[in-house]
């Protein structure tokens, strides 16, 4: 059996940062990904909310990580991990492929976008379809867009959007909002603001780029174009934590249950990123999660185990 201090379970920005942090500190660090590094941010063209960074495109950003986690000693192997052994002082991440022995491990499974399930939404992200008003709402200045969604999310990207586009619809399959009353009230007082109540999206129009959409009303069956040059889609996030709910505590959604220390309640195991319970997933909490669970984890080896092994 291969012997590790941590295992990091995922490859994107919060995973990634925690293998840095992890190698500096001298530890043999293996870092597991299903499919391919990096994480929701490689589909982003253009980065430029991150500190330090005036302006690059996610693919560069996470490769730059990638680069700089191996290049600094981390083991990167594309293996899904589908369960955790919690043996105490030593566990086991056994994969589709191996089982690997580790004194900490650091859950960084991320969550992907809910998406709508139409034709060429995959194709056109980047190119008027997005997941993240605060991300992408600058490129739409003075532009018609649309937010599906009625919670909380939906309303909040729809009121930053406000104050940079010409006109903003809210796209609701109902015909009231999720979202908390203070929020809905601000969204009744936007001029640019319009609700499509009872309404789905049901086609994006434009080949190369989003030109509109075609909702559905769900109480007459009517259908209408809007045209816009954006289509934000706000319908939540799906994390995958269910392999490892016998190991760590999950809320109601699936997220693993940790606070900012990103411990969780068995010893040893940490979590970073968006697969956790916090309030705001962006690229720069997912690397401050990281290296705060690396730090964590290194903390556990050095003073818990290494005095448990001393005595």
């Amino acid at each position: 059996m291969l012997m590790y201090d941590i295992v990091i379970i995922g490859a994107g920005t919060a995973g990634m940062s925690a293998a840095i942090y992890g190698v500096r500190s001298g530890k043999k660090v293996l870092l597991l990904e299903e499919k391919n590094y990096g994480g929701q941010i490689v589909n982003t063209p253009e980065v430029e909310n991150y500190p330090g960074i005036i302006k690059t495109s996610g693919f560069e950003f996470a490769t730059n990580l990638f680069n700089q986690a191996k290049s600094l000693g981390a083991e990167i192997k594309y293996e899904k991990a589908v369960e955790i052994k919690n043996n105490g002082v030593l566990k086991e991440v056994i994969t589709n492929k191996e089982t690997y022995e580790t004194k900490a491990i650091i859950i960084a499974t991320g969550a992907k976008n809910r998406s709508l399930k139409l034709d060429k939404e995959k194709e056109l992200i980047g190119s008027g379809v997005s997941y993240c008003a605060t991300c992408d709402g600058m490129f739409f200045r003075g532009r018609d867009v649309a937010v599906v969604g009625g919670g909380n999310t939906a309303l909040e990207d729809a009121m930053f959007l406000s104050n940079y586009c010409k006109k903003v619809y809210i796209i609701h399959r109902r015909d009231k909002l999720r979202g908390e009353e203070k929020i809905a009230k601000a969204i009744s007082e936007k001029d640019n603001i319009e609700m499509v109540w009872n309404s789905n999206v049901v086609k994006l129009i434009g080949d190369d780029k989003v030109e509109g959409i075609t909702v559905k009303n769900s109480v007459d069956g009517s259908e209408k174009d809007i045209q816009v040059s954006g289509l934000f889609i706000a319908v939540g996030q799906e994390p995958d934590n269910y392999d490892f709910e016998e190991v760590v505590e999950l809320d109601d959604k699936g997220y693993v249950v940790a606070g900012e220390d990103c411990k969780t309640e068995s010893r040893g195991i940490f979590t970073a990123g968006d697969c956790r319970t916090k309030n705001v997933r962006q690229l720069t909490t997912a690397a401050s999660d990281g290296a705060v669970a690396a730090i964590g984890a290194c903390e556990y080896i050095d003073s818990e185990l290494d005095t448990k092994n001393t005595k």
